[in-house]
């Protein structure tokens, strides 16, 4: 009975770590999403990376079980810093993606997701509660390669631009429908303490963990600034 009292405490105890190094492992999975897919011959302009203020990654997003109803994603979110988004990249925040829609975008495959906010409107919307996107702030299947243009209307309205990837396949996708929110159980297991989005990602409540290195460093690599005009 005391040995099997002494496992469960021991159990209990490893929880939070096992924990933790779930999102440690997701958020590596982030930087290597990014990674590969800022380096296909036809990736994501580079214009509109150096004009966003946040990067969404969500890696490996499958569709949910035949009467379960919906999907459900989760990656990070990481935002330049300071006032006007004019820092450097900042620290990570993880973030979920759910609704029926992305049922029609997934198929059966597990799908990577990168999406691109593009001004302080939208970086405000995703740093609320649950952001449902096309209604909350406007979404819009990306362009991409290095010749696309980034001047249509709809990508010069769009507060959010979103990318996925299945098969080895990378096309600008419509998530009109679905739903951003902050993943407040995965933030509080990477960084050991209840955060909100905000404090993390607008606030330098917390420092980039080092699973977090590959993701802000990629973007600090890649867009060390923000040459929007917001």
């Amino acid at each position: 009975m005391k040995l099997i009292c002494i496992l469960g405490i021991l159990f209990l105890l490893a929880l939070p770590v096992l924990a933790q190094e779930k999102e440690q492992q997701r958020l590596q999975e982030c930087g290597t999403v990014l990674e590969e897919v800022l380096n296909v011959p036809e990736n994501i302009p580079h214009d509109l990376l150096d004009k966003a203020e946040c990067v969404i990654v969500f890696p490996s997003v499958k569709k949910a079980a035949l009467g379960v109803g919906g999907s459900y994603g989760r990656g990070a979110i990481v935002c330049r810093s300071g006032k006007e988004f004019k820092g450097p990249w900042g620290a990570p925040a993880m973030y979920a993606l759910e609704g029926g829609s992305l049922g029609f975008q997934l198929g059966g495959q597990a799908t990577d997701f990168v999406l691109l906010v593009m001004n302080p409107r939208g970086a405000e919307s995703v740093m609320g509660s649950k952001v449902k996107l096309g209604a909350d702030a406007s979404v819009a299947g990306g362009p991409k390669g290095r010749t696309a243009s980034a001047a249509t209307d709809v990508v010069m309205k769009a507060e959010i631009l979103s990318y996925s990837r299945s098969r080895g396949l990378f096309a600008g996708v419509s998530l009109e429908g679905s739903t951003l929110r902050s993943d407040g159980g995965a933030n509080e297991n990477l960084y050991g303490k209840k955060l909100s989005a905000r404090q993390i990602v607008r606030e330098g409540a917390v420092k980039v963990p080092p699973s977090g290195t590959t993701l802000v460093n990629l973007l600090s690599h890649k867009s060390p600034k923000n040459l929007s005009a917001n």
